[in-house]
């Protein structure tokens, strides 16, 4: 929305055009984000003390999370406000791929917050019931690959780009559709999985979507995208704004996330945040990099996939308890050494991402 203000003063002051930069406005993206969080953080944490909207804790868990127990939840409210106002206020809203990823994230948000309260304020411990909740993400999903598929204006849009290799692009045709579908449902439910201690699932979430942010920009930039032989898409270049408003959010949510939390996201903001990461890895045509550099995402959910199948055929369980992040608490692992190693490991695979920017 500023963009426009910004264009408009030009004609009296031409300093204004250094709005016009996609890099000032990401910066500016980033701060606007990470301020708001910060700055509203306190009072929506007190507003939910007094509403008294806190965790529930299983009793079966790491014994350690007990005191965990009336922690305040739906944090994930804050870390949306930020986003939205930021890319509102600094993105190009004629954008389609801006307009999409908003959805996106309102959409998925609706879900959480509808699951998170039924779960903490109506008391019912099975929240949103799971099949609805599903049809709901899949209703958003099939939703917005109809759209994107409907809407291409290029082959490079609805083809696979395939990671370390230089000419194997396959056009997928309808196939896209259902990539898109599992890339929002998949990564959706998997940040929600990962969200089970202080800080774990919003890091790697701040560093994939800083990774992002960088595939946008060279996605959307004709001279980056011939160079590193990488297909070129128009209007991708403004996700950048949405990628650093995640980073900038994300940081100010940590802020009050760190162990020990003052406040934890709730399903509004992991299934939110999952379901953005989906979509903007589908615009800037990297679904299969979101999986190396979302592993610790797939590792956590793989392992609840392996735990209850293992169980369900055999009888028994092959972790001490899922997702795998409880497992090493349950082996003696402090909560603090868990997290910092995931968030390491979450480092490296976004590094590698990066690499096959460059190693085709």
């Amino acid at each position: 929305m500023l963009i426009w203000l910004a264009e408009w003063l030009t004609q009296f002051e031409t300093g204004f055009n250094v709005f016009s930069y996609l890099t000032m406005r990401a910066i500016l993206s980033t701060l606007t984000a990470l301020l708001i969080a910060i700055l509203i953080g306190p009072k929506m944490i007190r507003a939910l003390q007094r509403m008294q909207i806190g965790q529930t804790v299983r009793d079966d868990g790491p014994q350690s999370h007990l005191s965990k127990a009336g922690t305040p939840t739906m944090g994930g409210l804050l870390i949306l406000a930020a986003i939205v106002t930021s890319v509102v206020l600094w993105a190009d809203l004629t954008n389609r791929y801006v307009l999409v990823t908003l959805l996106v994230v309102i959409g998925y948000g609706i879900i959480g917050f509808v699951d998170d309260y039924r779960k903490v304020i109506r008391k019912d411990a099975k929240g949103l019931i799971a099949r609805w909740k599903y049809f709901w993400q899949s209703a958003i999903a099939i939703g917005v690959a109809a759209y994107l598929y409907g809407t291409a204006t290029t082959p490079a849009e609805t083809a696979l780009l395939v990671p370390f290799f230089k000419e194997v692009f396959p056009q997928l045709g309808l196939a896209y559709m259902m990539i898109v579908y599992f890339a929002l449902v998949g990564t959706s439910n998997a940040v929600n999985l990962t969200d089970g201690l202080d800080g774990l699932a919003i890091v790697p979430t701040i560093l994939v979507a800083g990774a992002l942010a960088i595939f946008a920009y060279v996605t959307g930039n004709t001279n980056f995208a011939e160079y590193l032989n990488i297909p070129y898409i128009p209007l991708t270049g403004e996700l950048v704004i949405v990628c650093t408003a995640i980073v900038g959010a994300g940081l100010g949510f940590l802020w009050f996330n760190t162990y020990p939390a003052q406040v934890f996201m709730g399903d509004v903001g992991s299934l939110a945040l999952g379901g953005t990461l989906g979509v903007l890895a589908v615009l800037v045509r990297q679904e299969i990099v979101l999986i190396i550099m979302g592993g610790v995402f797939v590792i956590e959910t793989l392992s609840v996939i392996l735990q209850v199948g293992s169980y369900k055929l055999r009888g028994q369980r092959i972790f001490r308890m899922a997702p795998i992040h409880h497992h090493y608490e349950l082996k003696g692992w402090p909560e603090p050494r868990v997290i910092v190693r995931f968030w390491i490991i979450s480092l490296i695979l976004v590094l590698v991402g990066l690499a096959t920017l460059k190693l085709r």
